[in-house]
C-alpha cells in the first residue's frame, strides 16, 4: 500500500456527530472530487449533478440499518449477520465510558443474560472476533425494542436509528450504515434524475466493522436485482458511467460480473474482495466516504482510482481538514 494511505488520521478530523448537528443539511457535507492523474477539487455534495453526465447510472444500497447494539451492564452485544439457520454473527464489546472496545472473553456453550428476559448462547467462534449465537426469540423485533444504533468512541453520544438510515434504506439488514449514502437526499435525488441520471438499487447488508481491527471483510448477504443488472448492462453499452455509491455496491456488482465480463442477477453471500490484484470489471465511479488507514476499503481504492491518484487525494482531505467515518464527508472517484 502507498506510504500516502498509511496515515495517522488527527482526532480532530474524526466526525463526531451528525451533520445535521453541525447546522448543515444532509447533503451539504463537503465533496472531495478525483479525476485520476488531475489535482483533486473541492465541492459540497450537493453539486454532485453537475459532476456526473446524462446517462450515467448511480447504483445505491438500498439497505437498512438496524438498531443492532445491545448493551448489557458490563458488555454490548453487537449483532452482524443473520445465517439461514436463525443463528447470528455477534461480536461481544466491552463497555467504556466512552462506547465500547474489543472483548477477548466468551466459551462456546456461554449463556448471556440479555434485557427483556431473554438469553443468547454462544455456540463457536466464527472468526476470531465474531461468535456464532443464538437469541432465544426473533432477533430483528428484539432489537427493534431493545438494541441502539452501534456507536463507536468518536461519536459522542448516542442518536436516533433515523440519523443512521439513508433515503434509499427499505430492506431492513445491515449492522451499521451503508453510509456512502447518507449525503443524499430527496432533493438530490430529484435533481439527479432531473440531469437524466438513473438510480439503481442493489442490497447488501453490511456487518459489523469496528475500527480497531485492519481485517478483511468477511462474508456478507446481497442481491443484485435483474432491473439493475439490465440497466448496467444498457449503460455499459451506451458509454455512460457505473457510478458506485459505497464500496458495499461495489463488492455487490463485482461478485455479480461474470467471466464474460457481464453483470447479471445474483444473490446470496459474497466472499468477494476487491483488490489492486483483482481489479474491477464493472464499476467505472465511486462515492464513498474517508477510510480508515490500511483498511480494505483503501485497497478497493486503490484498484479503482490506483495508488498514486489516491495517495494524492489522501494527502489533499487530510491537508484541507476533510471529515472522516459515516458522519464525516464524500468522496467521488470518477475515470474522466
Amino acid at each position: 500500500m502507498s506510504a500516502a494511505l498509511d496515515f495517522a488520521l488527527p482526532p480532530a478530523l474524526s466526525a463526531h456527530e451528525p451533520p445535521e448537528a453541525r447546522g448543515l443539511a444532509r447533503d451539504a457535507v463537503r465533496l472531495l472530487v478525483s479525476r485520476g492523474r488531475r489535482t483533486p477539487e473541492h465541492h459540497r455534495f450537493t453539486d454532485l449533478p453537475g459532476l456526473l453526465d446524462p446517462g450515467d447510472l448511480v447504483v445505491v444500497n438500498n439497505s437498512a440499518t438496524l438498531p443492532a447494539a445491545v448493551r448489557l451492564d458490563r458488555l454490548a452485544v453487537h449483532f452482524s449477520t443473520a445465517r439461514e439457520d436463525g443463528t447470528w454473527l455477534v461480536e461481544l464489546r466491552r463497555r467504556t465510558s466512552q462506547a465500547t472496545e474489543p472483548y477477548g472473553g466468551g466459551e462456546p456453550g456461554e449463556w448471556l443474560p440479555m434485557p427483556g428476559q431473554a438469553t443468547l448462547r454462544l455456540i463457536g467462534r466464527e472468526t476470531p472476533r465474531l461468535w456464532r449465537a443464538a437469541l432465544d426469540r426473533d432477533v430483528p423485533a428484539y432489537l427493534d425494542a431493545h438494541g441502539v444504533p452501534i456507536r463507536y468512541s468518536y461519536v459522542e453520544r448516542d442518536w436516533p436509528i433515523d440519523a443512521y438510515q439513508t433515503v434509499f434504506a427499505t430492506v431492513p439488514g445491515s449492522a451499521e450504515m451503508p453510509s456512502a449514502g447518507r449525503p443524499f437526499s430527496t432533493g438530490l435525488v430529484t435533481a439527479l434524475v432531473a440531469r437524466g441520471i438513473q438510480i439503481a438499487p442493489i442490497t447488501l447488508h453490511t456487518g459489523v466493522a469496528s475500527p480497531e481491527k485492519d481485517e478483511p471483510p468477511y462474508a456478507e448477504r446481497y442481491a443484485v436485482p435483474a432491473a439493475t443488472a439490465r440497466l448496467v448492462e444498457l449503460t455499459r453499452r451506451n458509454g455512460g458511467r457505473v457510478v458506485a455509491a459505497g464500496t458495499t455496491v461495489v463488492r455487490a456488482l463485482e461478485t455479480a460480473t461474470g467471466e464474460d465480463g457481464r453483470v447479471t442477477a445474483s444473490a446470496g453471500w459474497t466472499t468477494h474482495v476487491v483488490t489492486p490484484e483483482t481489479g474491477v470489471r464493472t464499476v467505472t465511479g465511486l462515492i464513498t466516504g474517508l477510510h480508515e488507514p490500511r483498511s480494505s476499503h483503501l485497497m478497493m481504492l486503490t484498484a479503482i482510482a490506483g495508488a498514486g491518484p489516491l495517495g494524492r487525494a489522501y494527502e489533499e482531505a487530510l491537508r484541507e481538514g476533510y471529515l472522516w467515518h459515516e458522519f464525516g464527508d464524500a468522496h467521488v472517484l470518477l475515470d474522466t
